[in-house]
């Protein structure tokens, strides 16, 4: 039984196959491929791109896709080891999870970080505990520590706009934002693109770093691939030739030190660091800007560099629909 929840359920040669059959299937839709197969969706986070993306795929290929929404009509779910269920949390996810298993084909579920710091999302427990006690497929649709999805979106869109990923500089560069964000789509981007063989530079702030573990993953996929990923804390260094500008925010690393109470003003102090037309200028001609949705404009990144032709939000957005059908393909195929 297949599951994917993180880049690592696929590795290079995974990620390879994933993109090769979105673009083949972008080309030429498959048909009925999932004709009498139902997908459950658990949602504990808003969503607008996934879920819409995700119930297309089932849809126009002959499925179902039944959506619920954890504390909203669905049970709070306990995702906790051992614990004394006395508060709001009805039920526990190992009976909801094996019980969704007897409804549905496969699962997917989008559970984002809870707010306990790096080394929590690190152990990414509602999408792991949901893989100890599925008994079919399961796909992640955001977790704690990634967003594979989004990942593979954005490298079938540097694959459409460039032909080959081997060897393309491409810039992770952090973005101000109004509060701290999660991590797992800056660390699906950076473990995917590494996994693509493309020249990552990764750009941030003074204790914005990444966890250990996630770059030394990215690290080992970018040697297996003849990549390379690099780290700075100079944005103009990192934008200089990049061929891709990928810009999300993130909060800082717990191991910073950084006191909850002072995290605005940490984050208002790099304004500077929100794209722009004259920080694009530093990247090639021919750059393109990539950016996950949604964003904040002129907090995040500016007007005039979402409104630019070099823009390609709209487009991986739209590439989320051509790797989902293709990673539950892959999860269902054993």
């Amino acid at each position: 039984m297949r599951h994917l929840t993180r880049i690592q359920d696929l590795g290079p040669e995974g990620v390879e196959k994933i993109l090769a059959q979105a673009a083949a299937w972008k080309r030429q839709a498959p048909g009925p491929i999932f004709q009498n197969r139902l997908l459950g969706m658990v949602f504990f986070n808003p969503s607008l791109r996934t879920r819409t993306s995700f119930e297309a795929v089932m849809l126009r290929s002959g499925g179902h896709a039944i959506v619920l929404d954890v504390g909203n009509g669905v049970w709070k779910l306990e995702d906790r080891v051992g614990a004394v269920m006395n508060a709001d949390r009805a039920e526990h996810i190992k009976e909801a999870a094996p019980v969704l298993s007897r409804f549905a084909d496969m699962l997917g579920v989008r559970a984002f970080s809870q707010g306990g710091g790096d080394e929590e999302d690190e152990q990414d427990s509602v999408i792991n505990s949901f893989r100890k006690h599925v008994t079919v497929p399961l796909v992640s649709m955001e977790s704690a520590r990634e967003h594979p999805c989004q990942g593979l979106a954005d490298a079938l869109t540097l694959r459409e706009n460039f032909g080959s990923t081997k060897k393309l500089p491409v810039t992770l560069t952090w973005a101000p934002h109004i509060k701290p964000l999660p991590k797992a789509v800056p660390n699906s981007f950076l473990l995917t693109a590494a996994a693509a063989g493309c020249e990552v530079r990764v750009a941030h702030p003074p204790g914005f770093e990444l966890h250990p573990k996630v770059r030394a993953e990215a690290e080992a996929y970018a040697k297996a691939t003849g990549g390379s990923v690099t780290y700075t804390h100079d944005q103009e260094e990192a934008l200089e030739g990049s061929r891709a500008v990928y810009a999300k925010a993130w909060g800082p690393a717990t191991r910073a030190g950084h006191a909850p109470g002072d995290v605005a003003a940490l984050l208002a102090s790099y304004s500077g660091w929100m794209p722009t037309r004259r920080s694009m200028s530093l990247a090639a001609k021919d750059a393109i800007f990539l950016h996950c949705l949604p964003v904040r404009r002129n907090v995040e990144v500016s007007d005039e560099v979402l409104d630019h032709p070099s823009s390609r939000v709209v487009d991986t957005a739209e590439n989320r629909f051509h790797v989902q059908r293709s990673i539950l393909q892959w999860i269902l195929s054993t």
